[in-house]
């Protein structure tokens, strides 16, 4: 079974300093087709300008991945993390038993772009947690993983997270459970069907996910 996920039919929110996409429902934006997939309940397409961002706010019960596209992200939160998250760079927050942070634009003069990417975890109450890494994806690289492999970060549900930076891959997808692929820039070919920027695809119950790709991608298997 495949769903298309058409990057027009995303949500959005504009207050200026803030340009966002929401592939599914967030915030004042709701459709009940675009509920989630599985345990992936958010992906945000965040464009911030020079200087702005996020105040201190307060989370709870979430995994929340960040992946930087362009830019530097200046990010300070309750654990005593005070950081910048770059371009490439992935950023894995367990926000469990409850963590504030604020996230900006460290830049004066670029934009910045990044995924908000948020994955209800495998049970509530987890003590909060943080990890960062650079990946200079190789082919498909698995960055994220319930069970840490291969330098991936670590994510407290059953989830893979693999990102192709251009080229082709030929993943083989377990029975029962589905891959959710998105096309973060560029244009991607995903069994056989032309993806373009914003655009998704989520599969189940196919033994192969086969794809060509422009630019960046992000392959999630959801168990």
């Amino acid at each position: 079974m495949k769903q298309r996920f058409n990057a027009n039919g995303r949500g959005a929110t504009n207050l200026g300093w803030l340009d966002s996409k929401h592939s599914f429902s967030f915030g004042g934006w709701s459709d009940p087709e675009r509920m989630g997939v599985r345990s992936l309940r958010v992906l945000n397409d965040d464009r911030v300008q020079p200087g702005a961002g996020f105040g201190t706010h307060p989370h709870h019960d979430m995994e929340i991945l960040t992946y930087v596209l362009d830019g530097t992200i200046a990010h300070e939160d309750s654990m005593g993390h005070r950081t910048e998250l770059k371009a490439g760079e992935l950023q894995r927050m367990t926000a469990g038993s409850g963590v504030t942070h604020s996230e900006f634009n460290a830049s004066e003069s670029d934009p910045l772009h990044f995924l908000q990417i948020w994955v209800i975890p495998e049970r509530k109450g987890l003590e909060p947690s943080y990890e960062q890494k650079s990946f200079e994806a190789d082919g498909l690289t698995l960055v994220a993983s319930n069970n840490p492999r291969d330098g991936s970060l670590k994510v407290h549900q059953d989830v893979d997270l693999y990102l192709l930076n251009e080229g082709a891959a030929d993943y083989a997808l377990p029975a029962e459970r589905t891959a959710y692929v998105h096309v973060a820039t560029g244009q991607a070919t995903v069994n056989g069907q032309t993806l373009e920027t914003g655009d998704a695809l989520a599969l189940t119950g196919e033994p192969n996910v086969e794809i060509e790709a422009s630019g960046k991608v992000l392959l999630f298997d959801l168990g």
